[in-house]
């Protein structure tokens, strides 16, 4: 067995291969934190233009809301409530006369499975003043009433529809109709669908 000793009082170290090793990690290290704080101070300078457009927005919305309450204090004055009564029953009639049965039925008609008719048609305004209607349709299987459902969310005039409820018919009077669905959907009218 052969040992290497080196009675030297002063050692021979090999520094460039120490540096090559050694330096080049603490020159990664140098880069991954140089990065890491161009990220953090980004980051820092995206939160402040952030919060800025936030206190924008809030200051817009509180300027908003007092003058709502400012035109809404001056139509409950007394001598302004006809004046208001009047524009709210007109703004009523003109939101029930943005319903067309014949565009509706026009709707329908593009996005009506075969072998599937609506028995029943039934629109009512919801609490937020949405239009709503209620379908009743009755065919032979339910897929196609599922496919009425896939293509009234397809469609730009009608907004969540859901079936409500399917009940199977025994003796219809229509041959054909097996099951019946009462199907709800939100009606956009076309004057409030934007032109693309």
């Amino acid at each position: 067995m052969r040992i290497d000793v080196n009675l030297a009082s002063q050692p021979y170290e090999d520094a460039r291969a120490f540096w090559m090793r050694w330096g080049s990690g603490v020159a990664l290290l140098a880069i991954l934190s140089a990065a890491l704080l161009v990220e953090t101070t980004m980051g820092l300078i995206y939160a402040h233009q952030d919060e800025r457009m936030s206190d924008q927005a809030k200051a817009e919305i509180s300027k908003r809301d007092q003058e709502w309450a400012r035109a809404e204090a001056f139509l409950n004055q007394p001598q302004n409530r006809d004046i208001r009564d009047r524009s709210q029953f007109l703004n009523a009639l003109i939101e029930r006369k943005a319903f067309s049965w014949t565009q509706v039925f026009a709707d329908l008609e593009r996005i009506m499975p075969a072998r599937l008719h609506v028995v029943s048609i039934h629109p009512e305004l919801t609490e937020e003043e949405q239009l709503q209607i209620k379908l009743t349709v009755a065919g032979e299987s339910r897929e196609r009433a599922l496919d009425l459902v896939r293509r009234m969310e397809e469609s730009p005039r009608f907004r969540q529809p859901v079936i409500n409820s399917e009940n199977a018919q025994t003796n219809s009077q229509t041959p054909g109709d097996n099951v019946e669905f009462n199907i709800s959907a939100l009606y956009v009218p076309a004057a409030l669908i934007p032109e693309k």
